[in-house]
């Protein structure tokens, strides 16, 4: 991986004394925010070591600037589809901005001596600057890097170790930068546009959590016929408490107020067995949301709403209250290998398949673009 210092724009903190307010507000309202009295800009290049604490436990990683030729070479792997629309959205927001104000977030396979030189990098020195946030309780920590033997170094262990990575958050900023570096290559934009803003997380420090599925109407089955419409597929079990999925291949539904673990029958499975990995979230919708309640695109269809993982049952509960006649499903997280996997064959997730865990903050630690 060919990493690069880049030109950062970071916050005076001292000057910030709500940063959940703050930084909330910095995606509707950057250039209302970017000034010399709230932001400082050092005059040079520079990697960051990023670490972000919260409850789960502490994740470390770095900051820098990707060439882009890295991703269309294949060395940064996707595993979603974009839409034109939303990369058109992002081109327009950088290219306005003229910064890049959150990081794209890479998985990569573990290194220790990459996990070693970041873990050495932050012993007995003081950071940057660090913003704490009462939402989810998180502390994200800087560390800047700027001399040429350090940034060196980890270019060198990059480059030796980290040969790809995978696109957890970040695949419609990453799609809208390759097209301005096409633009910028046809003579159309005067920039180069070659540089693509990145956090690297190892894949130690990377978790992930379900998007769990909520059903509006249930395709004229009563409660009652839905079940039997399901045993087609799963073994169906009442549940005597709600209780999340405990492994791969087992869901957990709420429907009239009860809660069922469904479990996929081995016929199903065996006919999916060719599949680089079998998803939950594909059976899912390929059987139950398609099939039996009728869903035809789970991309755009109103009926069908997705809720974040971390939000959990009392989460899901709460998306439901109220409605007479809606079905909700909580999935087992789908596991990094399987990303990888997927990644690697070039095929793209189910939508809404993953909630990664670091989560970026919009307008941290940000890359100017430069003439």
């Amino acid at each position: 991986m060919h990493i690069k210092p880049f030109q950062a724009l970071y916050p005076r903190m001292e000057f910030i004394s709500s940063p959940d307010e703050f930084f909330g507000a910095i995606k509707e309202d950057f250039g209302g925010f970017n000034d010399h009295t709230l932001f400082h800009r050092p005059g040079r290049r520079s990697l960051f070591v990023y670490r972000i604490t919260n409850a789960a436990g502490s994740f470390s990683g770095l900051l820098a600037s990707v060439d882009i030729r890295d991703f269309l070479e294949g060395h940064i792997r996707k595993h979603e589809f974009t839409l034109e629309v939303k990369e058109q959205k992002q081109m327009e927001l950088m290219l306005r901005r003229r910064a890049a104000i959150k990081p794209v977030l890479l998985a990569y396979h573990r290194a220790e001596v990459v996990s070693d030189w970041i873990a050495r990098y932050t012993e007995g020195r003081a950071p940057t600057f660090e913003a704490s946030f009462l939402e989810g309780q998180e502390r994200h920590t800087f560390w800047e890097a700027s001399s040429p033997a350090d940034i060196e170094e980890a270019q060198r262990l990059f480059e030796a170790y980290v040969p790809t990575a995978y696109i957890a958050d970040g695949h419609h900023r990453t799609a809208s930068a390759a097209r301005m570096h096409a633009l910028a290559m046809q003579g159309k934009l005067p920039e180069s546009f070659s540089q693509l803003f990145c956090a690297f997380f190892p894949s130690s420090d990377i978790e992930i959590l379900a998007f769990n599925r909520v059903v509006e109407g249930l395709n004229g089955h009563t409660p009652g016929s839905l079940l039997v419409a399901l045993s087609e597929y799963c073994e169906v079990e009442v549940m005597a408490k709600p209780e999340k999925p405990a492994h791969k291949h087992e869901l957990s539904m709420l429907l009239d107020k009860k809660w069922y673990r469904l479990c996929w029958k081995p016929a199903l499975l065996q006919l999916h067995a060719h599949e680089p990995a079998v998803l939950d979230a594909s059976l899912l919708n390929e059987v139950v949301l398609q099939k039996i309640l009728g869903l035809t695109d789970v991309r755009s269809c109103s009926r069908l709403s997705y809720v974040e993982g971390p939000k959990g049952l009392d989460g899901l509960c709460m998306h439901v209250e109220g409605c007479t006649e809606c079905v909700a499903f909580c999935l087992y997280p789908i596991q990094l290998e399987e990303v990888i996997l997927m990644a690697d064959n070039a095929r793209a997730l189910p939508p809404k398949s993953t909630w990664f865990e670091p989560r970026m903050k919009n307008g941290l630690v940000m890359q100017l673009i430069e003439d």
